[in-house]
């Protein structure tokens, strides 16, 4: 018979977070309204390297967002 039902993981705690949850948690961080039980989910369950990486998409998103914003202001103002 297996042994190894639940004793190894009773609830279930060993799972990854989601893309969806990854996402929620960087743009918590971005704003600095994280929560606290968010927070100890993200360390506990959460890999350094999937929030480096989803930090390092967001931030180009945001100059990229930035630039595009100004770029449009300056072209308004020029034939304004």
């Amino acid at each position: 018979m297996n042994d190894t039902t639940d004793t190894e993981n009773p609830a279930g705690d060993e799972e990854g977070l989601t893309l969806l949850q990854l996402i929620g948690s960087a743009l918590a961080a971005g704003f600095g309204v994280q929560s606290s039980q968010n927070r100890k989910r993200d360390f506990s369950k959460g890999r350094p390297g999937q929030f480096i990486a989803i930090g390092i998409i967001f931030t180009v998103l945001f100059v990229l967002i930035m630039v595009g914003i100004v770029n449009l202001v300056l072209g308004a103002v020029g034939n304004g």
